[in-house]
C-alpha cells in the first residue's frame, strides 16, 4: 500500500495517539502543579512563590514529556511492536529495487586512519550485498590543516587502489569552508546532487552495515512520499568509563523512547544529521537553510541544521520517519565528560537559534514541538538552577528579621514544605517526581530481563541489574554538573559569545583527562558548589541536606571527571562484565572488521622531529608521486598578473627560508594553487642546494635515504 495514502486514511488514528500522549503529559503536570501550589499558597503567594510555581510547572512538563514518551514506548513494546513502522513496508528478505545513492561523509580535521578504515568497512559491507553498483562514496573534506589534507588524499588513493574503488569512491576538498557541515553537504549537492536519487549522510565516526544501507534505499523506493528516514545509531567502541556508561545507557534505555517517539510522531519525525537517507531532489528544492536575522550567536548561519531541514521537508509535504528498528547503524560518542561538554557548547548555540523558528510560517505543529524540545534541552538547565536558587532565597527569607543573622536560622526546612502544611503533599510530590525520572530506566531493565535472551546480551541478569544501578547513580552525580555546564553555555550564548568550529575528539583518541584540564574546566563548579553548600548550611542544616544531591557532585566534579575519563577504569569494568552491550557480547561483523583494520592499519614511518610540523607540505612539494596526485585533485584556477607575482614571491620565500615563518593561510594558498605546486616541485629538484633552506636540504637527504632502502628492509 502506498504509505502516503495510509497516512491520509489514518489521520484520525494519529490524532487519537497524539491526544493520548499530550493529554497524559498535561495530566501529570496538572497533578504535580496542584501539589506544588498546595504547598505554597496556604498563607498567600509571595512574588518568590509565584516564580517558583511558574518554574516548577515548566520544568515538570519537560520531565513529563520524556516520561510519557517512555510510557507509551513501554505500551507499544508490550503489545509486540507498532503496526505503523516504516520498516514494515518492505518484507524481510525481499529483494526490493534500488536507485542511485551517494554515501557522503563530511570530515573536518578528523583522524585519517579512523575515517578511511571506517569507509573501507562500509564499502566492503555494501560490496558483500552485491548491490554496490547503486552506491557511490564521497569524502567531503573541510580540513584546514596541510598535514591533514595531504594525509586524507594519500589515504583516499591507497583505499581506492586496495578495494578497486576508482570511479566509486571520491574525495573532494572544498576551497572555502562556508557554513560548516551544512555548507559542505550543500556544496556537494549543487555540484553532483542531481546525479543521485538518494543521499545517505554519515559522520566521520559512523559505521553502517551494507544490509542497513540497502534496506534504507529500498524503503525510500517503496515509499515515494517520504523525504527522510532516520535510523537510531548505537553508540559503540567506547573505552573510557564515561564512554562505556553512555553506550550502555543508550543501548538499554533507547528502545522504549524510540518506540514512544514513533508512536506519536509517525511521518512527522526528526532528522539527527547523520546515519539517515535523504531524497535528494526535494532536499535541494526545499531544504536550503535561511540566514537568521542579526549576527551570531542567535542570528546568521544556522548551526544545528538537521531539525530545521526536517521541518522544511515536512513543510513541503514530504514524510520524515524514524526507523529505530533498523539494525546495523553505529556511531561513537565523546570519550570524556569534558569532550561531551565541548560538543554540547556547539549544540547549545545551534538549538538556541531555533527559538527564531518556533513561529516560522508553514511549519507543522509536530516540528515546532521538536524545535521547542531542542531549545528546552538546554534552557531547562538554567531554569532548574534558577528554581533551586529561588528555593534558597525563599528559605533565607523565613529567617526572622528581628534576630541577628544566623541566630534565628531555620532548623527544619521541612517545616516550610512539609510538616506545617502536611507531609503527605510534600512526600507525594517528591515521589511523583522521582518516579518520572527513574521509572523509565526501571521499565527498560524489566523489559530486558523479561525478553528471552535479551539480558544475556547485556552480560546476564545479575550484571545487567548491577550495571543499571551504577549507571543510575553516576547519572545522578552528572546531572548537577551538566546543569551548570549548560547554564553557562546558555548564558554565554545570551551574552553574544559564539563558538568556533573544532574537530570533535573521538573515543578512539581518548587518553584520559589530565588534572590541569579538569581543574580549569571544573574549578568554577567546585567553588560554586562549596559557596552554595556553606550558605545553605548556615541558613538551615536540614535544607542543606535536601540540597546535597546537587551540591556534593559539584564539589566533587574534578575527581568525578578524572575517574570517568580513564580508559583503565572502563577496561576494569568490562573485565567485571559491567556495562556490556549487545554490540560487545556479540559484535557485528562490521565492528569486528573495523577494530581489526585499525589494529593492523598501515603506519607511515614518522618524519624526524624538525620536519614533522609541515610534513604534509613537504610531501606535496618533494615527493613526485604525492605532488602529481595532489595537483590532479586540484581545480585549475585562472590567475591575474598580480596573483601570479604574489605566488611567485611565496614560492621563492618557501624554498629560501623554509615553511617555519609561513602562516597557515599562506601554506593553504600554495597547496590550493596547482601552478605553484608544479613550480615548487620542479624548482626544488633543480635548484642548487646552497640556494635552499636547511629545512629543505634535511628533507631531501632523508627522502633520498628512504627511497634508496629496499621496501622490505623498512618493516623488518
Amino acid at each position: 500500500m502506498n504509505l502516503y495514502l495510509s497516512e491520509q486514511m489514518d489521520k484520525r488514528r494519529l490524532g487519537r495517539r497524539r491526544f493520548l500522549f499530550f493529554s497524559t503529559i498535561f495530566a501529570f503536570t496538572s497533578v504535580a502543579s496542584w501539589f506544588m501550589a498546595d504547598l505554597l499558597w496556604r498563607d498567600g503567594l509571595t512574588g518568590i512563590e509565584i516564580a517558583l510555581l511558574v518554574l516548577f510547572v515548566i520544568l515538570f512538563a519537560h520531565v513529563a514529556a520524556g516520561f510519557c514518551t517512555a510510557l507509551v514506548g513501554l505500551y507499544v513494546l508490550n503489545r509486540g511492536g507498532d503496526s505503523s513502522q516504516i520498516g514494515k513496508t518492505v518484507a524481510p528478505g525481499e529483494d526490493a529495487p534500488l536507485a542511485s545513492t551517494a554515501i557522503v561523509m563530511p570530515v573536518f580535521n578528523e583522524d585519517v586512519s579512523r575515517v578511511f578504515e571506517g569507509l573501507r568497512v562500509v564499502f566492503r559491507s555494501v560490496q558483500e550485498t552485491r548491490k554496490l553498483e547503486h552506491f557511490d562514496f564521497f569524502v567531503l573534506s573541510d580540513s584546514n590543516q596541510p598535514n591533514q589534507w595531504i594525509q586524507e588524499e594519500l589515504a583516499w588513493l591507497e583505499l581506492c587502489k586496495q578495494v578497486d574503488g576508482f570511479g566509486r569512491i571520491f574525495y573532494r576538498k572544498r576551497r572555502h569552508s562556508i557554513n560548516k557541515k551544512a555548507g559542505n553537504v550543500a556544496d556537494f549537492l549543487r555540484r553532483w546532487g542531481r546525479r543521485y536519487r538518494y543521499m545517505i549522510v554519515l559522520d566521520a565516526d559512523s559505521i553502517m552495515s551494507g544490509r542497513a544501507l540497502v534496506q534504507l534505499v529500498a524503503l525510500m523506493e517503496r515509499n515515494p512520499s517520504v523525504g527522510i528516514i532516520q535510523t537510531a545509531p548505537r553508540i559503540v567502541n567506547g573505552e573510557t568509563f564515561y564512554a562505556r556508561l553512555q553506550s550502555f545507557a543508550s543501548r538499554l534505555y533507547s528502545p522504549l523512547f524510540l518506540a514512544g517517539l514513533n508512536y506519536w510522531q509517525q511521518h512527522e519525525g526528526n532528522y539527527w544529521g547523520h546515519n539517515a537517507v535523504i531524497r535528494v531532489q526535494p532536499f535541494i528544492e526545499h531544504c536550503a537553510l535561511p540566514d537568521l536575522p542579526g549576527s551570531e550567536p542567535f542570528g546568521g548561519r544556522i548551526l544545528s541544521h538537521d531539525f530545521v531541514e526536517a521541518a522544511l521537508m515536512r513543510k513541503a509535504g514530504w514524510g520524515v520517519w524514524l526507523a529505530g528498528e533498523i539494525e546495523g547503524s553505529y556511531e561513537e560518542g565523546p570519550p570524556t565528560l569534558i569532550d561531551s561538554a565541548k560538543r554540547d557548547r556547539r549544540w547549545c548555540q545551534g538549538n538556541m537559534q531555533h527559538a527564531w523558528l518556533l513561529t516560522a510560517r508553514g511549519f507543522l505543529p509536530a516540528n515546532r514541538f521538536h524545535l521547542f524540545m531542542g531549545v528546552m534541552g538546554y534552557v531547562s538547565s538554567p531554569l532548574w538552577l534558577s528554581f533551586m536558587f529561588l528555593c534558597t532565597i525563599h528559605v533565607f527569607s523565613q529567617v526572622p528579621s528581628s534576630t541577628p543573622f544566623g541566630a534565628g536560622r531555620i532548623q527544619d526546612y521541612t517545616s516550610l514544605f512539609g510538616y506545617e502544611i502536611g507531609i503527605p503533599a510534600a512526600l507525594s510530590l517528591f515521589v511523583l517526581t522521582m518516579l518520572l525520572l527513574f521509572l523509565p530506566k526501571l521499565a527498560s531493565v524489566v523489559v530486558a530481563l523479561e525478553r528471552s535472551g535479551e539480558a544475556l546480551r547485556f552480560g546476564g541478569h545479575r550484571r545487567l541489574v548491577v550495571s543499571a544501578l551504577v549507571e543510575a547513580f553516576v547519572s545522578a552525580l552528572l546531572a548537577p554538573i551538566n546543569m551548570v555546564f549548560n547554564s553557562k553555555f546558555v548564558l554565554f550564548t545570551l551574552l553574544g559569545q559564539g563558538v568556533s568550529w573544532v574537530a570533535q575528539r573521538r573515543a578512539a583518541e581518548a587518553d584520559g583527562t589530565d588534572w590541569r584540564e579538569a581543574i580549569i574546566t571544573h574549578g568554577g563548579q567546585t567553588l560554586f558548589g562549596l559557596v552554595w553548600g556553606i550558605c545553605s548550611y548556615i541558613i538551615s542544616p536540614s535544607f542543606s541536606l535536601w540540597l546535597s544531591p546537587v551540591v556534593v557532585p559539584l564539589i566533587l566534579s574534578i575527581p568525578i571527571s578524572i575517574i570517568l575519563s580513564q580508559a583503565r577504569v572502563g577496561r576494569a569494568a568490562r573485565s567485571l562484565g559491567l556495562f556490556l552491550t549487545p554490540e560487545e557480547t556479540a559484535p557485528p561483523y562490521e565492528l569486528k572488521r573495523l577494530q581489526q583494520n585499525l589494529s593492523e592499519c598501515y603506519r607511515h614511518l614518522p618524519p624526524i622531529s624538525p620536519l614533522r610540523a609541515d610534513y604534509g607540505l613537504l610531501q606535496a612539494v618533494l615527493d613526485p608521486y604525492v605532488n602529481a596526485m595532489h595537483v590532479a585533485l586540484l581545480r585549475q584556477r585562472k590567475q591575474t598578473e598580480e596573483s601570479r607575482e604574489w605566488f611567485a614571491l611565496l614560492r621563492e620565500r618557501l624554498l629560501r627560508d623554509g615553511p617555519g615563518k609561513f602562516t597557515l593561510k599562506e601554506k593553504m594558498a600554495l597547496l590550493l594553487d596547482a601552478e605553484s605546486m608544479i613550480g615548487l616541485h620542479r624548482e626544488l629538484w633543480t635548484c642548487p642546494s646552497e640556494d635552499l633552506a636547511e629545512w629543505w636540504r634535511l628533507a631531501m637527504r632523508q627522502y633520498n635515504v628512504l627511497t634508496a632502502v629496499p621496501t622490505t628492509a623498512l618493516y623488518r
